[in-house]
């Protein structure tokens, strides 16, 4: 589906350099996943919060969390942390990622963007699934429906940018999504090949297998 990029969140306005018009990102590789689809790998979306968090030695990670802070964390938020994401914030933390200790405006603002964009998406550029019932009349009648859509769905733990971990299956080996309004892509089949791919290379091949997550791997399908 084609869609018109618009920047629809006032923080994300400012933060995120501008998108290309179109429904996929610029300059797009096409990978073949195992199940015979395409996997799309785009430019990289680099914000100006991240460009601030990057250090001068060029290191990618600092030291991790307490388990404490954590708890924490995932309190605060209403999240449940996979157990690999867990064990690898107790190890270590990506400098160009959001800081779960402070980094509160930023947290929340990203757990609202994979919402406000698809509601955007539906509202500009005629996005409606046959499954979700006759397209109602009334915008807020259509917000409610893809609100109660995305609340069923696995919640979203935000990474580094647009790229986000689902928190269920609550098991490791969940893939990593890039998430821009509807237009919804895998970054990693894991994390260790996600972050191998956001901070080393990009254009790494994918493995052959990559699991699946209740509507969003719907969207990377009908995206691609």
């Amino acid at each position: 589906m084609l869609s018109t990029r618009r920047v629809f969140s006032s923080m994300l306005g400012a933060v995120l350099t501008a998108a290309p018009l179109g429904g996929a990102m610029a300059n797009n590789d096409d990978l073949p996943s195992a199940q015979g689809a395409r996997v799309k790998i785009g430019e990289p979306i680099i914000s100006e919060f991240e460009r601030s968090r990057r250090r001068p030695d060029g290191r990618n990670w600092v030291d991790g969390y307490t388990q404490g802070e954590l708890d924490v964390a995932q309190a605060k938020y209403g999240l449940v942390f996979p157990p690999d994401l867990v064990a690898l914030l107790r190890e270590k933390r990506p400098v160009r990622g959001y800081d779960w200790r402070t980094d509160d405006r930023e947290i929340r603002e990203m757990l609202a963007w994979p919402l406000e964009g698809l509601l955007f998406d539906v509202e500009n550029n005629g996005l409606w699934w046959p499954e979700w019932g006759e397209r109602p009349v009334r915008q807020e009648d259509r917000a409610a429906v893809l609100r109660d859509v995305v609340a069923q769905a696995p919640k979203l733990i935000p990474l580094i940018s647009h790229r986000y971990l689902p928190t269920d299956p609550h098991e490791a080996g969940n893939p990593v999504f890039s998430i821009y309004q509807s237009d919804v892509i895998y970054y990693g089949a894991d994390l260790a090949d996600y972050f191998e791919r956001e901070l080393v290379d990009r254009h790494r091949p994918f493995p052959r297998h990559i699991k699946r997550i209740r509507f969003w791997s719907q969207l990377v399908d009908r995206n691609v």
